[in-house]
């Protein structure tokens, strides 16, 4: 009796190989992204290609030549620095009051709870003329710094205080505790469970918040416009350096103010991403 040989099929190896996984999307889904993805192109990729194309419209040597002009080179790098300083101080400032409303229990919580969103409620032009009225020239508590560069810094940090600390706060409230008692008990000093357990958890959250804080101080208008004075190569930021091209006819030059801070805006959200991603790996 002759036994048949036995033949073995080797599956190719996927080592190195990258394996795409498989759409699990229905026909409902399907149609669902569908229908997200074509709205979202009439909100935002179709006007965002426009503003790119009229910005270009006039050709390179006409968009270099306008970022380059002292006004708008000027407005720009006072709109990025201090959009930075502030996303800065934001990261730092929403990431410890989120733990105060989170872990600690006082007096007045609930009103420091209100008081925080109030930015998000008050028309601009509001906030503008709150801060105007506390930190102008009439100033009730002596300080005056109406039409300076910290008069933009303050009203970027009104207008985008509530971020990360409401991009925070959700998470830290589902953080066991009990994760940082057991680093705490296996010999892990208060340095290390904050670095290596708490930051790296949050650090999704930061980014998030420091992102939306980033993007919504490049783009503020309303709040700074009384208190900065909009004074050239000094208080004056893109936002207002745009309509002043569109109020004098400069279309292309507008666009191409506002595709830099896009640009910008890009890349700064692209950064934080990859940075949180680090540190949560590393954590």
């Amino acid at each position: 009796m002759t036994l048949a040989p036995v033949t073995t099929t080797r599956r190719p190896s996927t080592k190195g190989r990258r394996v795409v996984p498989r759409s699990t999307l229905t026909k409902g889904s399907g149609l669902a992204l569908g229908i997200a993805v074509l709205w979202f192109s009439i909100l935002v990729l179709i006007p965002l290609a426009v503003v790119v194309g009229t910005a270009l419209a006039g050709g390179l040597p006409q968009f270099w030549n306008t970022l380059t002009n002292p006004q708008t080179l000027a407005a720009i790098l006072l709109t990025l620095g201090e959009a930075g300083l502030v996303t800065a101080l934001n990261v730092v400032m929403g990431t410890i009051i989120a733990f105060v409303l989170v872990r600690d229990s006082f007096p007045g919580r609930r009103l420091l709870e209100i008081i925080i969103d109030v930015p998000f409620a008050l028309p601009t032009i509001v906030a503008g003329l709150v801060l105007l009225g506390l930190y102008g020239p009439r100033s009730p508590i002596g300080i005056d710094v109406a039409n300076t560069r910290s008069a933009v810094f303050l009203a970027f940090a009104f207008v985008t205080l509530p971020f990360v600390v409401r991009a925070v706060q959700p998470v830290l409230q589902e953080l066991d505790p009990e994760v940082e008692q057991a680093a705490r008990s296996l010999g892990a000093s208060g340095r290390q469970t904050l670095f290596r357990v708490v930051l790296p958890a949050l650090a999704p959250a930061i980014a998030a918040g420091a992102a939306l804080s980033f993007a919504r101080a490049v783009s503020e208008y309303g709040s700074l416009v009384l208190i900065s004075g909009n004074l050239a190569l000094r208080t004056e930021v893109t936002s207002v350096r745009i309509l002043t091209y569109i109020e004098g006819g400069q279309g292309a030059q507008a666009a191409a103010v506002a595709t830099v801070i896009l640009i910008v805006a890009l890349i700064v959200i692209v950064a934080l991403d990859l940075l949180q991603r680090r540190i949560a790996r590393r954590g």
